[in-house]
This record gives structure tokens, sequence and C-alpha cells, in this order.
């Protein structure tokens, strides 16, 4: 019998970790991404799971799996039953079942169960992931189960966990609300992919999620934690245009996970600045009174479209990319002073830019 591992997670639990819907019927949507980077071929799957207006009966309502996989191919599949959704309000696991000879309420099952009763679907904690999709016009299908050991949430080993977007995201302030779960962990198991199987032993594995009743106008993401010749790091950074009340902002941040230490730099301690292409380049850099930081993602591949939650429903709204290419530079200031204490390389970078008005470069003072 396999077990769906179990880890004290008091140590990595991040705020917002726990689903969000309120049960009322406002306008509603959450998604959550899981991501494995398989440094030894060079390839990631990236899994994105949501559901919107979980009332039922609206235009909208329903859920889907989407995964970018090797070459940064897609494959998505919708599940339009939002009572077959299930999700915790207090901590992080969630599932949806499309295909399934079940007849009882949804909920998390040991994997050889989901494996047995589930043929379409997915189940998904702070520790495992598990699902299979099929397309149903092709023979295309995926299916995985793997563990995941946390490592970094957000914030510094040991220490209370922070929420990414600061406290004023536990009020309902900004929409669409953003957190990061974690920043790194490690992740062992399978995917299976159109017959091709990978497996992995303690693979860099991430996670994040995103929820609210409005939808960002524009964005900008880029995420890596499988750097070259340096296996205790992690970044995640971006930016969008998002309600705060009646007004829109412009916002982003850089987050840095480091050998057990976490540099933050967002609006309210740091000055944060970026140029970003409608595509093919991403440039950030940040300061604050301890530590700069200064990152260029770049890419020559025309990126992958994938679908998003908008005001519209789901519909084909950003572009990835996750063999971008990265360099990253961590400096100490004192003294007027800037000491370097890391310089660092990847060539498996996630990239991202979506939304509107992409005709060209966004630069932070515009």
């Amino acid at each position: 019998m396999v077990n769906i591992p179990k880890t004290p997670l008091h140590s990595t639990q991040t705020p917002h970790s726990g689903y969000h819907w309120d049960g009322s019927n406002r306008r509603f949507f959450e998604g959550w991404y899981y991501r494995v980077t398989l440094p030894d071929c060079g390839q990631t799957f990236a899994f994105m799971y949501s559901i919107e207006d979980p009332i039922g009966g609206k235009p909208h309502s329903g859920g889907a799996a989407q995964i970018l996989g090797p070459d940064d191919q897609y494959l998505w599949r919708t599940f339009p039953d939002v009572k077959q959704f299930w999700a915790s309000p207090s901590h992080l696991e969630l599932g949806h079942w499309g295909k399934t000879d079940l007849h009882t309420q949804p909920l998390l099952l040991v994997p050889p169960e989901f494996d047995r009763h589930i043929q379409q679907g997915y189940q998904a904690t702070a520790t495992w992931n598990q699902g299979v999709i099929q397309d149903p016009s092709s023979d295309r299908y995926c299916r995985w189960q793997y563990s995941i050991k946390p490592i970094y949430g957000w914030g510094n080993q040991g220490e209370t966990q922070q929420s990414t977007a600061g406290w004023l995201s536990f009020l309902p302030i900004f929409e669409p609300g953003w957190q990061i779960l974690m920043a790194h962990g490690l992740a062992t198991g399978w995917i299976e992919w159109n017959g091709t199987r990978y497996e992995f032993t303690n693979a860099p594995a991430y996670s994040e999620k995103n929820w609210g009743g409005a939808f960002p106008q524009k964005w900008f993401w880029l995420n890596c934690n499988s750097f070259d010749s340096e296996p205790d790091l992690a970044l995640t950074a971006g930016g969008g245009r998002r309600g705060v009340l009646w007004w829109m902002e412009s916002v982003a941040m850089i987050g840095l996970h480091y050998r057990g230490k976490f540099y933050e730099f967002v609006p309210w301690n740091s000055k944060v600045e970026w140029d970003i292409q409608p595509w093919g380049k991403w440039q950030m850099q940040a300061q604050n009174s301890e530590y700069e930081v200064s990152l260029t993602g770049t890419t020559d591949l025309s990126g992958t479209p994938l679908r998003a939650p908008t005001e519209r429903g789901l519909i084909f709204a950003c572009s990835d990319t996750m063999q971008g290419q990265l360099s990253l530079e961590l400096r100490s200031r004192s003294s007027g002073k800037s000491k370097l204490i890391l310089a660092a390389k990847s060539s498996l970078c996630g990239l991202e830019t979506g939304g509107d008005s992409w005709d060209k470069s966004w630069q932070s003072d515009k």
C-alpha cells in the first residue's frame, strides 16, 4: 500500500495554502501550479489546476488541468462538473474527478485507490501530486505520481512563513491574490508522457497559487530552482497590473532563497525596476538598504500559449517557456560598497508574459 507522505508542514506551510472560495456566487477563480524540473534530461513538467465560479450554473463554471510538458508541449482537459472538485480551506489539498466509477463525494484517495477508480482527474497536496488526463480528440495523454519534500516555503527556514503580497493580502483588497506555496522542494516519482516514462529522485519542485474575483490586465513571471552548480538556490520574480479597491496599480517583486536565507525585494522594502519585452527578454533589478539583485531572462524559443482565468473564462492569455536562459547576481550593500554574494546561471528557467497591451516593452516607470 502506497500512502501519501506526511511531513511536519508547520515549518513550511505558507499563508493562503487553503482554498479561498467563501461559497458566494460572486465571480471567483482559484488556480494552482506545480512544477518538476528534470536537469538530467533538460525537461520540465508544469501542472496547472483551476476552478472557476464553483457555485455552478454560471457561464464560466468548471475546472481544468493543463500541462506544459517536454519541449514546451501542451496538453489540457476540462472538468465541467464543479461538484466533482474539492479542496481544503485550511491547508494545501485539492482534487478534481473527471471520469470515474465512484459515486461518492470527491475526496483525497490513497494512491492505489485513485489509480483504480479515477480515469481522468487529479489530486494534489503539499507533499503529493497525482493524476491522469487524456486529450479526447487524440491518443495524447499524461499520467503522473510523485511525492514532494518541501525545502523552502516563502521565508527564512525555521521561521513563520510569509504572504507573498505581505499582510495586506489577508484583506480582500488585492485582486487577484498570489502566493508562492513552495519556493523549492524535491520530488520523487514518475511522469508518463505519451508513452515515454520519466522517473526521477529528488528533482527540483515548485508550487504557487492565485485566486480572486478580478483578473490582472497584464503580467510577467520568472521562476527557476535548477541552477548550474547551485543546488540550494530558488528564484521567483514577477509583476503585474492588478486591481486595488477602485484603481489599478503596477507592482513587482523578486524573491530569492539561498542557503537557508530569504532575500525579499518588494515595493514596501525595496526599489524594484523592470524592463520586459513582449517576448524574448526579461530584465529586473531591485535594491534595498542591505542588498541588491539583478536578473536577465532570455529565450529564442517562440513560447507556448497557455490558458488562464479571465473575465471571459479560461482562454489563451499568456505564453510560456520552461527552457529560458537566466543570469542572476546578488550583492550586499554596506558603506556605499557593493560586494558579490552570488552569481548564477540556468538554462531551465520558466519565463512568461500574459494579458493585454504587449505591443511594446513594459518598463517600470511607464
